[in-house]
């Protein structure tokens, strides 16, 4: 015979509900996850895109840059630096980027908290008015 709780519903009545409480809350749980998931996934995807992108258009200034003098210097420049990023993105994505900002953050943290807080007051500036 079941037991009576102090609101009279029976016990096994009250474990019923927690077990589809609990199979809702791992249902949940797993739809989360997946949607973390994904969302994770495309954003690997969009990185890699912008670095191939990055590299193709390093290639195409590359291609149409004078052969020399100074707009010949300044293309090689950008085409070289467009191509290493874009390498560097499509290899790395954005989980590289965040190890090299750490990694600074560590090496330098007296300047990176001043530009944090430069940062913070130009934000605080811009939301007054």
């Amino acid at each position: 015979m079941p037991t009576r709780n102090h609101k009279g519903e029976s016990q096994s009545t009250s474990f019923e509900e927690k077990s589809r409480h609990e199979q809702m809350g791992s249902a949940v749980a797993e739809k989360t996850l997946g949607a973390t998931e994904f969302v994770a996934d495309k954003a690997k995807q969009a990185t890699h895109a912008l670095g191939a992108g990055m590299t193709s258009l390093g290639g195409v200034i590359r291609e149409h840059e004078p052969r020399e003098g100074m707009l010949h210097n300044a293309g090689e420049c950008i085409a070289t630096k467009l191509q290493e990023g874009g390498r560097y993105l499509e290899q790395q994505g954005l989980g590289g980027i965040g190890e090299e900002i750490t990694n600074l953050i560590r090496r330098n943290p007296i300047p990176a908290l001043l530009i944090g807080f430069g940062l913070g007051v130009l934000v605080a500036r811009a939301v007054r008015r």
